[in-house]
């Protein structure tokens, strides 16, 4: 079945069927209706790529994140389909895994099937990918690391906000002894989070200890070496920040194995606010990255830079917020008398009643 068949079905020229399918608004709205209605009668599915060469875009964005099976990404992922579908356009999913080899293979994909635009939103590698695609023309979404260039967008996550939150947090529950997670160093995110919380460190008066900075990978067996670590200090921390859920998830785990009771004995707290965040024992405390808001951000720059008849010179920046959810993970260090009062950070939000209360 091609379309002269919905043509003839119709009454209609089979320039019409293009021109309706194309969703060209000059077509007569009756013609249209008529052309809509072959189309469902017939079971008629339009060939994707010639479209694509009549209308000079294939309604299919690209979507590239680091690894799939990472709690993070699956509603990053169907947040971003989920826009997709509803403004009529596909995506192309991949991931890199961190592995140069699959990076390549990633863009040769997006640019074989033409895609109209790419949101990279890997944490890592993306200096590579933007020397393979930058000079496409194609419209460019990144995390922090974008140029500022025509066609490309950056989402400025405010890594500190949330940091200082959880740092003042911790402080009014009388932590001295804090210590922190670092993602992979090469990543400029892990950076970033290592370098908001040394800084909210110091607004508050408290000593950053070097010993007390371990790095992780962001992965849970990155968490668990992290902590093993920390434990043979002759004086170790009572309370950790980890740079992402699944290192925080990792130590929880190690302090199971260590008979460390979380948070009697140490207080954790996380970064991201994945959803297995809310399920764990107990559920923890930690940094929300909206993935949510992430994956529209990210769309909503696409569908706009597509839209766009001139492109700005220097790009385009959106910015995304971070705050701490409270919930289980955290409370006074050991032999400590909880005060009668404290603040709480300003903006914090609490999923659940602390320990602390």
């Amino acid at each position: 079945m091609d379309i002269r068949d919905v043509a003839k079905r119709a009454r209609v020229s089979t320039a019409t069927v293009s021109r309706t399918v194309n969703r060209v608004a000059t077509v007569d709205a009756q013609l249209a209706k008529r052309v809509w209605k072959a189309i469902d009668e017939l079971g008629y599915y339009p060939n994707r790529q010639a479209r694509a060469l009549v209308s000079g875009r294939s309604r299919v964005f690209g979507l590239i994140v680091s690894e799939i099976t990472n709690p993070f990404f699956p509603e990053i992922v169907q947040t971003f389909e989920t826009l997709a579908v509803e403004h009529n356009y596909e995506i192309l999913l991949t991931s890199t895994i961190h592995d140069p080899k699959r990076m390549e293979l990633a863009v040769r994909r997006m640019i074989e099937g033409r895609v109209d635009g790419v949101a990279i939103l890997t944490f890592g590698m993306e200096d590579e990918l933007l020397e393979h695609l930058r000079f496409r023309n194609l419209p460019l979404v990144f995390i922090d690391v974008g140029p500022k260039a025509p066609r490309v967008s950056n989402i400025r996550v405010d890594y500190a906000h949330g940091i200082r939150q959880a740092v003042q947090h911790l402080a009014a529950m009388r932590h001295e002894r804090i210590g922190f997670v670092t993602g992979p160093l090469k990543l400029r995110s892990a950076v970033a989070r290592r370098d908001a919380f040394e800084e909210s460190m110091r607004e508050i008066g408290l000593t950053v200890k070097p010993e007390f900075i371990v790095q992780g990978d962001h992965r849970l067996e990155g968490g668990k070496l992290a902590f093993q670590k920390l434990h043979q200090l002759r004086e170790q921390p009572t309370a950790l920040l980890c740079s992402n859920d699944m290192t925080a998830i990792g130590v929880m785990r190690q302090a199971f194995e260590l008979s460390i009771a979380v948070p009697q004995q140490l207080s954790v707290v996380g970064f991201d606010d994945t959803r297995l965040a809310d399920f764990m024992i107990p559920p923890l405390t930690t940094i929300q990255m909206s993935q949510t808001e992430l994956a529209r951000l990210a769309f909503d720059a696409l569908y706009k830079e597509v839209k766009r008849e001139t492109p700005s010179p220097v790009g385009t920046e959106y910015h995304l917020k971070t705050q701490l959810v409270l919930r289980r993970s955290t409370t006074f260090p050991p032999n400590t008398t909880p005060a009668k009062s404290r603040t709480i950070a300003k903006g914090t939000k609490q999923n659940d009643t602390s320990t602390a209360d």
